[in-house]
């Protein structure tokens, strides 16, 4: 009778959970990334069997942190949830990274994680923590499943339990760990589970699933008088739009990208966009230029401007400098996100994106007329001016020439990748090299970078989820970042993705250079700061079996490229820079910049 009893059980755990991955099926879920592990067994035979029916698309990664950023890099490119699947114990505390950016960048991600029940718990059982609390101060929702079992639960209690967990990842968007306690037995002979996928119908989605739960979407800052908040700005008057990293899910991206378009055909403002802010290259208005050209002082001498800003503040100490100086009233949009996202607090916010915004409020300008607003067209087309100038100016300073250096490597291989191929740039020196001297062609595809909680964790990781989600994806990152993720090569070969990664090797952490970091005695810097690595990148590559070049100089470049997307899932495309050089140049850039436009102003051919 008791064994009996004990078949039922892990007959039962089996079947439970493929009613869960059912029910996320039904509500969306065609991605799951697993981890190894006995506690979560019934879940990965769950997996694996609709992975075979091809409901699921099913990853492998054997570290949990690669495979939670592997699946927010899938989360993020189609703005769905994909789930991650790991063990008890240490394994959940993995998730801790991936968890924290999704939270910061608002991307849905669902975390399973398989627990000891209740009558192990406290007692010193083996691999047996609190990880219910683990991931909760970054989290969307923490759902625990019933801690005797997750087999007590009936089925309208699971598929209730899903719905919410899956609403909650995605309004607003961020990550949902779900602990699911599983009683022993947890695994079956070979002729159960046939017996169990010979009788196993799936589901039609929507069949017997509950109303959906009507989680409250309102944000915080706009449940007062909405005139309140539009009444900061003036389209008849001049202004500056500044959009900072796209934050929104990518089904939402097209209506933004309108309600930009029309919001700036109506004002006629100037937009300063960040690389990662998914403006597209067809956007009126931009100014390319905006971060070198306030650096150098040369957008400084306005006027009071008015300012709506779109999303987080781009990475430019130079903006934030020149922003202050417009004082309050300015109006941030945020794509959902109700959480203060004004560093200056300066602004009044609007926590439900620009669309609804715009729709909310446009009616109040039908009928004007911006053809009359000449103060506005009038700095607009200076800055035009000033900007091309300023274009045509790096592109003699940054030829496709002799040796490597990071600005060079910026402009370049914006210019140099086809129009529509995605980039993720590491969030340390890659991505503000691109926000000053990438090209204006960057903007005809999408940037992707952690500018939630600007970490290096998971940087190859998540670019792998990318590229297996979207296809032939470029990632541009630094020695450290990528060593510090190298487990994500261990992804390589399972998943076979598309992605091309330029290493930038410049022997240590190249941001601190840039963030200007002294210490005493100077040779300190480097064990203190900068932390150069004895491993040899293409190396460590072989290593991992995976395909790799070294670039010696920028007329090599393009072939690399073309080898390097040839290739059948990643490669590695390495090029050595100085930091130091590179530190010194980009200062000698931004002033160089400002008396080469002094001498043009003096010539009279643009007025600063």
């Amino acid at each position: 009778m008791a064994k009996a009893q004990a078949l039922s059980l892990a007959h039962n755990n089996l079947l439970v959970c493929l009613s869960l991955l059912e029910a996320f099926h039904a509500l969306g879920l065609r991605h799951l990334v697993l981890c190894p592990g006995s506690r979560s067994g019934p879940l990965a035979l769950a997996a694996g069997g609709m992975a075979r029916t091809n409901r699921l698309r099913l990853s492998t990664a054997i570290d949990e942190r690669s495979a939670a950023f592997l699946a927010l890099g899938f989360s993020t490119a189609t703005g769905t949830a994909t789930a991650v699947v790991t063990t008890s114990g240490t394994a959940v505390a993995n998730l801790l990274p991936a968890a924290v950016e999704a939270d910061r960048s608002c991307q849905p991600l669902l975390l399973l994680t398989a627990d000891r029940p209740y009558r192990l718990k406290d007692c010193g059982a083996n691999q047996t923590v609190n990880q219910e609390a683990f991931l909760s101060p970054v989290c969307r929702w923490v759902g625990q499943g019933p801690r005797e079992g997750l087999h007590l639960f009936s089925t309208e209690a699971l598929e209730s339990f899903a719905e919410q967990a899956w609403q909650r990842a995605h309004h607003p968007a961020g990550a949902v760990h779900l602990n699911l306690p599983f009683e022993e037995p947890l695994h079956i002979s070979e002729e159960e589970q046939r017996v169990i996928w010979k009788g196993w119908s799936p589901k039609i989605p929507g069949s017997s699933l509950i109303t959906p739960i009507n989680l409250s979407m309102a944000a915080e800052g706009t449940d007062g008088c909405p005139d309140q908040v539009v009444s900061a700005l003036d389209p008849l008057r001049p202004g500056v739009v500044v959009a900072g990293a796209w934050r929104g899910l990518s089904k939402d991206l097209f209506a933004f990208q309108q309600s930009l378009r029309e919001w700036q055909a109506l004002s006629g403002w100037p937009v300063l966009a960040d690389p990662l802010s998914a403006v597209p290259s067809d956007q009126p208005g931009q100014i390319r230029s905006w971060e070198v050209l306030l650096a150098a002082g040369l957008l400084g001498s306005q006027e009071k401007l008015q300012v709506l800003r779109l999303g987080p503040m781009p990475a430019s100490r130079s903006l934030e400098a020149w922003l202050k100086s417009f004082g309050d009233g300015q109006l941030l949009i945020t794509e959902g996100d109700s959480r203060c996202l004004d560093p200056l607090g300066l602004s009044v916010q609007w926590s439900d994106g620009l669309t609804t915004w715009w729709q909310h409020h446009h009616h109040r300008w039908i009928g004007a007329d911006a053809t009359s607003q000449q103060a506005t067209q009038s700095l607009l087309k200076k800055w035009q001016i000033i900007d091309r100038f300023a274009q045509e100016w790096l592109d003699q300073q940054l030829p496709l020439q002799g040796a490597i250096t990071e600005p060079a490597l910026a402009r370049w291989l914006s210019r140099l990748l086809p129009a529509g191929l995605p980039i993720m740039l590491a969030a340390s020196s890659p991505v503000r090299d691109w926000l000053a001297y990438a090209d204006a062609s960057l903007f005809s595809r999408r940037c992707f970078s952690f500018r939630g909680a600007s970490g290096i964790d998971g940087t190859l990781s998540l670019s792998m989820g990318l590229a297996m989600a979207l296809g032939p994806t470029l990632l541009v990152s630094g020695d450290l970042a990528l060593l510090h993720d190298s487990n994500g090569w261990l992804l390589a070969h399972p998943q076979r993705p598309p992605l091309v990664v330029v290493l930038i090797d410049n022997g240590g952490g190249g941001i601190f250079e840039q963030l200007l970091v002294k210490t005493a005695p100077s040779e300190a810097f480097e064990q203190l700061f900068a932390m150069p690595q004895a491993v040899d990148p293409l190396a460590l590559a072989a290593a991992h079996n995976i395909p790799h070049r070294q670039v010696a100089c920028l007329e090599d470049l393009p072939a690399a490229l073309e080898w390097g997307f040839f290739q059948a899932g990643p490669v590695l495309i390495r090029v050595c820079t100085h930091r130091g050089q590179d530190s010194s140049m980009r200062q000698q850039l931004r002033e160089g910049l400002v008396m080469h436009l002094q001498s043009i102003s003096q010539n009279g051919r643009i007025d600063l």
